[in-house]
């Protein structure tokens, strides 16, 4: 005895999926991975008293400042949203504003001591948490992969330019 009859027009179970069907799963599990994200980033900074976005922010200039818009381009958000947490850092003493001697309106944000200690803090638990990740994933190589389609992924639909 065989399952149901499949519905008229329906494809077989083991025709490969629809480039619709594809979208569609690729999009809910970059919606769920998000959240995964989200819920361990959350766990890793709640010890160094910050949260995800101020993270992300603090982090998106550890490497030297930037501005709010190139940061919002880096994250791929909005200008505002960064906005409101470069505000929150800066009102808390983990980053502050510097002149932009390329534009005197748009400000530069730069981590302060206390930013970089509040980042210091993540570190450990973040490379823990990367190896831990990486064995599950089945090595470096293989996470290395999964990163580079992801930033294909990111890159196609930047080109798609919506």
């Amino acid at each position: 005895m065989t399952g149901p009859a499949p519905e008229p027009g329906a494809a077989p179970e083991d025709a490969p999926p629809s480039t619709p069907d594809l979208l569609s799963r690729t999009a809910l599990g970059v919606f769920r991975l998000n959240g995964q994200f989200l819920a361990v980033s959350e766990k890793l900074a709640r010890p160094a008293g910050l949260t995800t976005a101020r993270w992300q922010v603090l982090g998106a200039v550890a490497g030297g400042p930037l501005p709010v818009a190139g940061i919002a381009r880096a994250m791929g958000i909005t200008r505002q949203s960064v906005q409101r947490v470069a505000d929150l850092v800066v009102a808390e003493g983990l980053a502050e504003y510097r002149p932009n001697p390329a534009h005197r309106r748009a400000k530069l944000l730069a981590l302060t001591a206390d930013g970089l200690s509040a980042l210091q803090r993540i570190t450990p638990d973040h490379g823990e948490f990367a190896a831990e990740l990486s064995e599950q994933l089945g090595g470096p190589a293989q996470f290395r992969t999964v990163m580079e389609a992801v930033e294909t992924l990111s890159r196609a639909l930047d080109n798609l330019g919506h």
